[in-house]
């Protein structure tokens, strides 16, 4: 059988401690500058106030939990000005628990409509921003209460995901509650209608920045009324009339940027805004295929004005908002943020543009449309890294966040755009990220880990992820308390341990204890941090030192935890991977017994195999098949119900993937190594299902399909049952013209087994378990048996070189044999006690065929050098197989290969002989 292994505090001190301006780009934290003992408790007030504000809050509050004075600062209102959920399921009475501290709370940022419904249990009556997402539930009522509670509401955003409940009626809520409203962003709204926006307009004098983005209607005259607009997005709404469009909105008298990206805006629209607005500045139209299809469209005669589309240089774009035209290339949004003068103006378009194209941008990757490999490469990869240097932390988590999606390709397979990947890190992008991920701020921790994992896909990727230290990094990141920091950094480590050079790195950053750790942490309820979890748990069990890490920080008793308790068909795959793969090092550790002895592992893995799930299915039956290798968990899985299961999926797996087939056949292969299993397995109904499998087009089944068919055809019942269900000429197939020289080698051994004498009296009186035989022509089956084992061990003679052996006994005549009639792969196969007896009685068979092969067999299962030839030769040197051979070498009527295959044994148990006696 062969296994398969599946794939920064300051020094004590008065003085101002210094923080970095952008943390998000610089070192992100404060380094011990020596190792001297600090008394944290001496600080300035200030200072620790100051180092309070860049932990999250669990953070926070732990350390506040150390002693009454930072008890008491970290309730200070300063700290509490801002707030961000999502990480968080925030219910009514975690909001009540909260309320105290959110007197003076100005900005939140929540996710899901739990977390709306609870945000008026802040008492939160400053609250100047709310910005949400996962929005698809909330409701009317819901959003209209959260505005009727917070009059002082400057800005309000909803999104991206699409707002399907909300109604036009939640929006007049918003107009007639929020007088102070400046900003409103809102996604995926189903009818916005001239009522809501005439409300906006008549009751929000200070809305000067209006987002209806991905909505079904907008009435477009209506937003013509909205005198106080400066920004107006209308990106990837439908069903626009953009002749009304072009014909009002350019009198709205201080309108500065428009943005219409996504849309089928048409370039009569676009010239008739551009040409007839003064105030408009920039109008931004990415991804509008009718706009892009007029090769006959020119910006050039519209002086003064911006027009940002893919058909254009944005950089270049870009830097001519600026008076000094030497801001020209890719940093240009790098140098506007470091200008010391600062322009007003141009820095409020600026800033909306950052905002517009992260959103676009990363609304473009998600669709993926056809045709902008060459804009991704030699621009969007570029501005997304620019978006990731801002100083809005939700520009910096989009720009991430698109970085991580524009690379798939197929989400489902993993597989991404090696040319975008390689692009992103030529550029620079993998330090951006990591610097990102360092960050305190958990959302950009997330995001930046998310694109590291999509990334390090590429294996070019990968490597440069880990010399840049991102494995430290991510196994950090994946001890966080916030499930979502903790789920991206494990999916960044379970891609990075898919190369073999990762894997000792992985471990000695801890992230294997990190893993396991989070598989007890987020046990239930989050099953992407798990499958995540159990999928890197898996690569790093494929290693052999790194198996042993995993076992010894728990990973056996988690995985099976998940194996026996989790209904998640992605998280039940990838953690009988793991115990496969755990299991597959039965000779160098003790793993595979571990498995087999946790309690439920046999029996939860057992009930995976008839999982609706292929890749469970497959997954469970690869564990299985590498735990049979233990004669304890043979039996175990035997007990536990594995014979029938994996007889069941044999026989349903006619037509599923080589992957599950061949794993199936191999848990019956292991299993059949015990006589007992062997007959079970037989009057269970598994030999049509191996047969069957023995005729597939793969060649790993036809291996597995193959083993399982040699150890049935032990059994004499079993042998009449291959003959019966029609197996002789599916195995005379495999022994002649398949690829595997394993699956041809077992094949002729399966045969030879079958018609070496023990099977023909039982045929007389049929199968213990049928009354009456199927009518079966023995006699012709064994000639067409015995004729294709003679051609198959035929294809690894050589006339010349046996002519030789034959005439001299000098061991390079005999070595020119072997070496032509070796099969490497043989060597690994370990044989019973039982199984080398029957090949050595086979030497005295009348049969000149059945002698050679019984030779041959042998010489393959001792052949120095072989994983088991010294267990094969101490059997056969207890068995009396010497003399035997000897007899067989010097026969005068024996073929010529026998006595040739016979000599070579002989030589080989001498050697072993000698071996085992130094």
């Amino acid at each position: 059988m062969n296994r398969r292994v599946r794939q920064k505090v300051a020094k004590k001190s008065k003085e101002k401690v210094e923080l970095p301006s952008n943390p998000e780009i610089g070192d992100a934290g404060l380094c011990p500058d020596s190792n001297e003992d600090v008394d944290w408790t001496s600080l300035p007030d200030d200072t620790v106030i100051q180092l309070f504000s860049c932990l999250n809050y669990r953070d926070r509050a732990s350390l506040s939990s150390t002693c009454k004075t930072w008890r008491v600062l970290g309730l200070s209102s300063c700290l509490w000005i801002s707030l961000d959920l999502r990480a968080h399921k925030c219910d009514p009475g975690m909001a009540v628990s909260l309320a105290s501290r959110c007197v003076n709370l100005q900005k939140i940022r929540f996710r899901g409509a739990e977390s709306a419904d609870a945000i008026i249990h802040l008492q939160a009556r400053n609250l100047r921003e709310i910005s949400g997402d996962y929005c698809r539930k909330i409701t009317d009522a819901t959003l209209s209460m959260i505005v009727a509670r917070h009059e002082a509401l400057e800005t309000l955003q909803l999104g991206p995901d699409f707002c399907e409940k909300v109604s036009s009626d939640a929006i007049k809520a918003i107009a007639f509650c929020c007088p102070k409203l400046k900003k409103l962003r809102l996604s995926g709204l189903r009818d916005v209608s001239a009522d809501v926006i005439n409300a906006l307009a008549k009751h929000c004098p200070n809305l000067i920045d209006i987002g209806f983005l991905d909505c079904l209607k907008v009435d477009e005259a209506a937003l013509g009324n909205v005198v106080s607009v400066h920004f107006l997005s209308v990106a990837g709404t439908s069903n626009m009339k953009w002749g009304v469009v072009s014909h009002l909105w350019h009198k709205l008298p201080k309108l500065i940027g428009l943005d219409v990206s996504r849309t089928d805006i048409d370039p009569s629209a676009v010239s008739r805004l551009l040409s007839l607005s003064p105030s408009l500045k920039v109008l931004c139209a990415m991804n509008c295929p009718v706009l892009e299809e007029d090769n006959a469209f020119s910006v050039n005669k519209y002086k003064g004005k911006l027009l940002l589309a893919l058909f254009n240089d944005i950089f270049k774009g870009l830097a001519s908002l600026f008076a000094d035209i030497t801001k020209m290339g890719k940093n240009v949004l790098l140098e506007w943020r470091n200008l010391k003068t600062k322009d007003k103006n141009v820095d409020e378009i600026m800033s909306w543009l950052e905002w517009i194209l992260s959103h676009t941008l990363l609304r473009t990757a998600e669709s993926n449309p056809q045709g902008l490999d060459v804009f991704w490469l030699k621009l969007g990869a570029p501005i997304l890294l620019s978006l990731m240097q801002s100083s809005q932390e939700e520009v910096q988590e989009r720009a991430a966040t698109g970085l991580a999606t524009f690379v798939v390709i197929d989400d489902e397979n993993a597989s991404i755009d090696c040319g975008r990947a390689e692009a992103v890190m030529r550029d620079g992008g993998i330090r951006l990220l990591l610097n990102l991920a360092k960050s305190w701020r958990e959302g950009l921790q997330s995001e930046a880990a998310k694109a590291i994992a999509n990334l390090s896909v590429n294996a070019n990727v990968a490597k440069a992820v880990a010399e840049e230290g991102g494995i430290e990094i991510l196994a950090g990141l994946a001890r966080s308390m916030n499930r979502l920091v903790a789920e991206e950094a494990a999916g960044g480590l379970w891609n990075l341990s898919v190369g073999e050079e990762h894997k000792g790195a992985i471990a000695e950053a801890g992230g294997v204890k990190a893993l396991v750790d989070l598989i007890f942490k987020w046990s239930s309820g989050s099953d992407g941090v798990l499958e995540r979890a159990a999928g890197a748990l898996a690569n790093l069990a494929a290693d052999d030192k790194c198996s042993m890490e995993v076992a010894l920080a728990g990973g056996v008793h988690a995985l099976v935890m998940l194996a026996r308790n989790c209904k998640f068909e992605g998280v039940q795959e990838q953690a009988a991977r793991a115990l496969a793969n755990l299991a597959a090092h039965g000779d160098s550790n003790s793993n595979n017994a571990a498995v087999g002895q946790e309690a439920g592992a046999l029996e939860a893995l057992v009930q995976l195999t008839r999982s609706l799930h292929e890749g469970v299915r497959q997954e469970a039956a690869g564990a299985l098949w590498n735990l049979s290798f233990d004669d304890r968990n043979r039996e175990a899985i035997a007990a536990a119900g594995g014979v029938e299961a994996l007889v069941a999926l044999a026989q349903s797996c006619a037509n599923a993937s080589p992957g599950l087939q061949e794993r199936a056949a191999g848990a019956l292969w292991g299993l059949s190594v015990s006589e007992a299993n062997s007959i079970a397995i037989g009057q269970e109904g598994g030999v049509a299902p191996l047969i069957a499998l023995a005729r597939s087009e793969a060649e790993d089944v036809h291996e597995t399909a193959a083993g399982a068919l040699w150890n049935l055809a032990f059994n004499r019942g079993n042998a009449l049952r291959i003959v019966e269900e029609g197996g002789v000429p599916a195995l005379v197939d495999l022994c002649s013209s398949s690829v595997s020289k394993m699956a041809r080698f077992m094949a002729a051994l399966a045969l030879a087994y079958m018609f070496d004498g023990r099977m023909d009296e039982f045929a007389l009186i049929g199968t213990s378990t049928e009354s009456i035989s199927k009518s079966v022509n023995l006699d012709g089956a064994r000639r067409m048996a015995l004729k294709h084992i003679e051609a198959f061990v035929l294809t690894f003679t050589d006339p010349q070189a046996f002519a030789t052996a034959a005439a001299s006994s000098a061991p390079a005549a005999l070595a020119q044999v072997t070496e032509r009639a070796r099969i490497q792969e043989a060597g690994h196969l370990r044989c019973s006690v039982a199984e080398i007896g029957r090949f050595v009685a086979m030497l005295r068979n009348p049969s000149s065929i059945l002698k050679a092969c019984a030779a041959f067999a042998l010489l393959q299962f001792t052949i120095p050098g072989g994983r088991h030839a010294l267990h094969h030769a101490s059997l056969m040197q207890s068995a009396g197989a010497a003399r035997v051979l000897r007899a067989a070498a010097a026969a005068a009527t024996a073929p010529l290969e026998a006595k040739i295959f016979a000599r070579i044994v002989l030589r080989n148990l001498e050697f072993h002989h000698i071996e085992s006696s130094i």
